[in-house]
């Protein structure tokens, strides 16, 4: 991307060879504005965000954007009018796996942090966690009930609670109450109480139960979980022995403390089970607060790239921004984990180009086929992905929007790809088969190994998640002020002229901070802890 120098810039050429100009402002109809040696009479008003036409195009005509095609012409366009729903379509090349010469990746300068630390959560097997919490989470929805009333039963006495807007709500009945004053953490070094509830285990196939097993193992064996506290019905698909059968395959050597607690085969009624699993948790929270951090390497970083409520700012600041960190913590020896297989619709030969392994070349390409078969199989198109909030932003085509998307991988090597819950390497960028569905995703980039998640927006959005913070990253200013209780960093600089660089190494140093428990994520003080696996199959 480059810019004219000009303060009150209008218009933006994100690559040269596109037929397409981003406004950066709302542009009239019969307005003039130029980029660099051209100028454009604008034919039709052009909204912030949205793109005009650099060239006239009929029928037919391939429009590109970030320089490869990203729609066709459904009618003629002229020069200087809006590029729309109205007149373009999606379209994707067809991709095929042939010969390539060894792909060249310049790293960035990362020797200023060459030598930095940060204090990590060590496990016993060496990995290292970015905090220290204990989960609780149930196999089936029936038992949804009783995790929640362990909440209540834990967070407040352990001063864990975040507000209370039970005393906001006297107010109002005019009633006077203070909220109840924070309690003191019996447990320092535990950074929190974790809840899981989920509508799955039971109702649906074996095949989602399994998922679902294998997902709430791999939330289990995350070094950033101290032990895990498990109900369990007993009569649902996702019995005990399938969830213990996957955490074996997750980690034969898993050692974590493991309370399980069936509620048919108990005795004695839900109260005193409930008292029991409290006792339990409180006893083995007293071992978990024997954890402590100490300095761990920057290469320990494995972070997660992700984006949602996209606009058409989103891949010029927010995304590119975060694939410059991707890249630093890749040279720095971390590991990046790039996710949402449909919003990587358009892109696929670049990224092909990136795999270091043949292996991963086809596996990518056949998970991306496999995907969008199924999903032709239920009648939709990942040419639906962009949502009416992409749309009315600027993200008018899915290609449009995956050009964008893909810049949060930076340009570093392809090392893996995996698909959802699989675990990633720990040093590289890994390529991950979720969907662009915000918690889905982000819920699989987790079960895969992130311990901190960049999350790019340009219209807000507050995902979070129960283990892992979740950094929201903004395209642009407007929002990162009208929702600062939501955003964490504000790439909104980069529009207006700031050198991309300076913006990721300010970036950079946040998720350090975020690592090393010195800042807490927007989503975290909000106590947004979501949570949705990806079901592949139907309900029975």
């Amino acid at each position: 991307m480059s810019t004219n120098g000009d303060s009150l810039q209008k218009i933006l050429c994100i690559h040269p060879d596109d037929d397409m100009l981003v406004a950066l402002d709302d542009l009239a109809q019969g307005e003039v504005v130029r980029w660099e040696a051209e100028s454009f009479l604008i034919g039709t008003p052009v909204s912030r965000k949205h793109k005009f036409a650099r060239h006239a195009f009929q029928k037919g005509d391939l429009l590109r954007l970030y320089g490869v095609p990203v729609g066709r012409a459904t009618q003629s366009i002229k020069r200087g009018e809006a590029v729309t729903t109205e007149n373009l379509e999606h379209y994707a090349a067809e991709v095929e796996i042939g010969a390539s010469a060894p792909y060249h990746w310049t790293a960035p300068d990362v020797s200023e942090w060459k030598d930095a630390t940060f204090p990590g959560v060590v496990r016993a097997d060496g990995r290292i966690g970015t905090a220290n919490y204990w989960l609780i989470f149930p196999l089936v929805f029936c038992e949804n009930r009783n995790v929640e009333h362990l909440r209540n039963a834990l967070e407040r006495p352990l001063g864990y609670a975040g507000d209370d807007l039970a005393a906001f709500t006297l107010s109002l009945l005019n009633e006077d109450m203070a909220a109840p004053a924070p309690r003191a953490r019996p447990f320092p070094n535990v950074d929190g109480i974790r809840m899981i509830t989920h509508n799955g285990g039971c109702g649906g196939t074996r095949a989602d139960a399994r998922e679902l097993c294998k997902i709430l193992s791999a939330y289990a064996d995350h070094p950033n979980v101290a032990g895990v506290t498990v109900f369990s019905l007993g009569c649902q698909n996702a019995q005990i022995s399938m969830f213990k059968e996957a955490l074996t395959r997750q980690n034969p050597n898993f050692d974590k403390p493991l309370l399980v607690y069936e509620q048919q085969k108990w005795d004695g009624g839900e109260q005193a089970m409930m008292q029991a699993v409290v006792r339990d948790t409180l006893a083995a929270l007293a071992e978990a607060n024997k954890a402590e951090r100490r300095p761990v390497p920057l290469s320990a970083l494995k972070i997660g790239v992700k984006c949602g409520g996209s606009d058409g700012f989103s891949g010029i600041s927010a995304n590119p921004t975060m694939g410059q960190v991707s890249d630093m913590v890749v040279a720095l020896g971390g590991s990046s984990i790039l996710a949402e297989f449909p919003e990587l619709c358009g892109v696929e030969a670049n990224l092909i180009e990136r795999c270091v392994n043949d292996d991963d070349k086809r596996r990518f390409l056949g998970l991306m086929r496999d995907f969008e078969a199924k999903a032709l199989a239920v009648g939709t198109h990942f040419a639906d992905n962009p949502s009416p909030g992409n749309i009315r932003d600027g993200l008018i085509t899915d290609a449009m929007k995956s050009a964008g998307a893909s810049k949060k991988g930076g340009s570093s090597p392809i090392v893996a790809v995996r698909d959802y819950g699989e675990s990633t390497p720990d040093q590289g960028l890994s390529l991950l088969c979720t969907p662009g569905n915000d918690v889905e995703s982000v819920t699989g980039i987790v079960a895969s190994g992130a311990n901190v998640v960049l999350f790019s927006t340009g219209l807000g959005t507050p995902t979070g998640n129960p283990i892992v913070p979740v950094l929201k990253i903004a395209s642009n200013s407007r929002v990162a002020a009208r929702l600062s209780e939501l955003i964490d960093f504000d790439c909104g600089p980069v529009i207006d002229g700031k050198p991309l660089p300076e913006v990721a190494n300010d970036l950079f140093k946040l998720v350090v901070d975020t690592a090393a428990g010195r800042y807490r994520a927007k989503a975290d003080r909000l106590q947004q802890y979501d949570f949705i696996f990806w079901r592949r199959d139907i309900s029975l």
